[in-house]
């Protein structure tokens, strides 16, 4: 029997020794994987010869104002790290100024990076992973996205890769990340899909994919891979209190990035949608007031004189449902839905006015020309009531007509019209409403106010049907709002 159990043992060491012997397959995917992708990863620099900054070591960078979490990956290489400054020296004119990451999508040579990466440089290179190293053309950038589109010159075709479908990606997918982190050359990191459409408050179209496929200062512009080898994102943030990864990294998701990288090889620049509105959210207490069964659509706040909505005749106080058939749930997704159609097309849109659906059709501007200073126009003639200052007791509020002395004395551009509150009193409901002296009142129940006795009336009638909310516009600080007043 001890004979046999020595056997037993020989045979489960032997057994082992072959499992530990052979290949393991998935690990040799994987390898093949990265082996085939990593000669289209590229390392970006570039160098500024900017002489009112060179020495300035505290010089503003892209995406300084966002949290320091977030704003740290951004910053240049750390003191010592390859091509990073020594510690307390100044920065050389002709040095590398910015270090990422980048990735070839065609043969002849275009490759995507960050804004960021090269932002203000006078110079960019690209390293390939076989140590050629060229020269790069910028062909165009994003500001509001962190896309830039460059160009080489290659004697012979370059390997590249392909843009995955990003929306069917899943939480819980295999990620690869192959970059540049802190300057040391092809670095493959992997993870999983943790979450889909964050938003870390860098511009107005964020919804990034959130992995945890380590991502350090050096990755930005890389490629976050799907188990295909396609790009389902671009690497471009981490959220870190040490600047270092800790497992949560963005990255710009491939279907956003396409649209944009289209429009930069074919224009140089972008081409977006603009329907010319200031935009908010809706709240229960808002929904409640127009009558909607819930807080999906957008308020529009403001429509800007002779932009396409006023020519389209969309309203001040009108909710945006739909628009060319896709319903719009929040204010991000109106804006991404409008950046991302064709300027000059004409747009379906389904609007919510006086508890009615009503359906319009709007020829869309260009974002870039827009101009966002309203037509100044010349102030209407005053009645002689102008000086006459209406007061309503119940619910603690003052108010006349806005004249010129009006606008100089609370800095109230011309173009906004409407009634100026002059006086709120402590504690009552307007002052608790957030009301205040200077504001000026536009809409009252998605009518336009006049005057002020036009005002009088129509907040009377309310308080006598003794209504329980009523919707007003008002112009806080020059920035107009929709607030939902209670009235009781």
């Amino acid at each position: 029997m001890f004979r046999n159990s020595i056997k037993f043992l020989i045979f489960l060491v032997s057994l082992f020794s072959t499992k530990i012997t052979s290949s393991h397959p998935l690990s040799d995917d994987m390898a093949n994987l990265v082996g085939k992708l990593s000669p289209a990863v590229v390392n970006v620099f570039t160098v500024q010869k900017n002489e009112k900054n060179a020495n300035d070591n505290n010089q503003q960078m892209p995406f300084d104002n966002l949290p320091p979490q977030f704003r740290d990956f951004f910053k240049n290489m750390p003191p010592g790290f390859p091509f990073g400054p020594s510690p307390n020296q100044p920065r050389n004119r002709e040095a590398p100024q910015a270090l990422g990451s980048g990735f070839v999508i065609d043969a002849s040579g275009y490759i995507v990076t960050n804004q960021h990466v090269i932002a203000e440089a006078n110079e960019i290179k690209v390293k390939f992973q076989n140590e050629t190293e060229l020269k790069a053309k910028l062909v165009g950038s994003d500001k509001l996205t962190d896309l830039a589109l460059l160009k080489v010159e290659s004697k012979k075709p370059l390997e590249f890769v392909k843009f995955a479908d990003s929306d069917k990606a899943r939480v819980g997918h295999s990620v690869i990340a192959i970059g540049n982190p802190f300057g040391l050359g092809g670095t493959v990191t992997t993870g999983i899909i943790s979450a889909f459409n964050r938003d870390i408050n860098s511009g107005p179209y964020d919804s990034f994919i959130q992995t945890d496929a380590s991502i350090n200062k050096g990755n930005s512009g890389g490629p976050l891979f799907n188990l295909n080898g396609e790009v389902v994102g671009i690497n471009s943030a981490i959220f870190s209190p040490t600047g270092g990864s800790v497992g949560i990294g963005f990255s710009i998701p491939a279907n956003l990035a396409k649209p944009i990288l289209a429009q930069l090889k074919k224009y140089g620049k972008t081409q977006r949608g603009w329907l010319g509105v200031r935009i908010q959210e809706i709240t229960p207490d808002i929904a409640k007031s127009l009558g909607l069964e819930n807080e999906e659509g957008v308020l529009i706040s403001m429509v800007n004189p002779g932009e396409p909505a006023d020519k389209a005749g969309i309203l001040a106080g009108d909710v945006i449902i739909k628009f060319n058939g896709k319903a719009i749930k929040d204010v991000r997704s109106l804006q991404r839905t409008v950046a991302e159609s064709a300027v000059s097309s004409s747009a379906n849109v389904s609007i919510w006015r006086n508890k009615k659906l009503k359906k319009l059709k709007v020829k869309l501007g260009e974002l870039e020309k827009f101009n966002d200073v309203a037509e100044n126009k010349p102030p209407e003639n005053k009645t002689q009531d102008d000086s006459k200052e209406i007061e309503i007791e119940q619910i603690g509020l003052r108010f006349k007509n806005l004249t010129k002395e009006l606008q100089n004395q609370y800095n109230i551009a011309e173009n906004i019209k409407g009634v100026v509150i002059t006086g709120v009193k402590n504690n009552s409901l307007a002052f608790n409403e957030g009301l205040r002296v200077g504001d000026v009142v536009s809409q009252i129940s998605q009518i336009n106010v006049e005057n002020a006795s036009q005002a009088e009336k129509v907040f009377r009638d309310f308080i006598d049907k003794k209504a329980d909310l009523i919707l007003l516009q008002v112009f806080q600080n020059g920035f107009p709002r929709f607030l939902p007043f209670k009235l009781n």
